[in-house]
């Protein structure tokens, strides 16, 4: 078997895709409630190696887009992951093709350790008779994935005693172990401090080179920190695309988002 070679590349705006690199493409992606329409006709190209940040008030239909592009809720148009059709899978399905997802709050089995829980990510596809035999060793991704969200010293540890911060690394490395090459990962950085701030933008540096990344996000300071590449969203459309500075710099976002010129001007002193 051939040895995997882990990239440490870090991402870049664009991306630093190649021809057999992963991507999402979303087109014409559009969910309605009764009537209400919640994302409306959203077109999106993410590249593996781009960290993108998906930004937008309450209510813009961020959470509801990363909802519709996992299989949580019907919607209609269309968003591929390197070719292959999302749209009317089932979670489960959208899963095992590589994309990931994690939620605003961290949903991890808290009884049990960290080890336990990414044992237990990683053993998706294995029967339960599998799942509760003893391991007798560590499987070499539980071993790398430990190492990347920087909880190796934390391996035996009940994951109801981690930290609020550590938690969110935990499930990022739930969907690690499952060769997840597409996350979306929604308010990874909510309720933490600023050292666990700064220490997950480093995670996401780390593991965004050689995957598809798509923060969901409020924290303008964080966004400003680490991102490589900007979507805002208003109403349910795409209002704005771009990096960071030429995100901030259009007057629709600074009208609609960051409020006016000068405040933006003042927030970026203040950050």
């Amino acid at each position: 078997m051939a040895e995997t070679v882990v990239s440490t590349k870090a991402p870049e705006a664009g991306g630093n895709a190649g021809m057999s690199s992963e991507y999402l493409e979303v087109r014409d992606l559009t969910v309605s409630f009764d009537g209400f329409t919640a994302v409306d006709r959203v077109d999106l190209t993410l590249l593996q190696g781009d960290l993108r940040f998906l930004i937008g008030p309450n209510g813009a239909g961020k959470t509801t887009l990363v909802d519709a592009i996992t299989g949580l809720v019907p919607a209609t148009g269309s968003a591929t992951k390197s070719g292959v059709e999302l749209i009317g899978k089932k979670v489960h399905h959208i899963a095992r093709l590589g994309v990931g997802r994690t939620f605003q709050t961290a949903s991890v089995f808290e009884e049990l350790s960290v080890l336990q829980n990414l044992d237990i990510a990683a053993g998706a596809g294995r029967s339960a008779l599998t799942l509760l035999r003893r391991r007798t060793s560590v499987l070499p991704q539980i071993e790398e994935a430990l190492e990347t969200i920087g909880l190796t010293a934390q391996r035996d540890t009940p994951a109801g005693i981690l930290a609020h911060g550590q938690k969110q690394w935990l499930e990022i490395g739930m969907l690690l172990v499952q060769n997840a090459d597409v996350l979306l990962l929604d308010e990874p950085v909510a309720g933490m401090s600023l050292d666990e701030r700064e220490e997950t933008g480093n995670l996401l540096r780390r593991i965004g080179g050689e995957r598809t990344v798509v923060v969901v996000e409020h924290d303008m300071d964080f966004m400003r920190a680490f991102a490589t590449s900007v979507t805002v969203l208003a109403a349910g459309k795409v209002l704005s695309e771009g990096t960071v500075a030429e995100v901030q710099a259009d007057p629709r976002v600074q009208e609609v988002y960051l409020g006016t010129a000068g405040a933006v001007d003042h927030d970026r002193k203040e950050g």
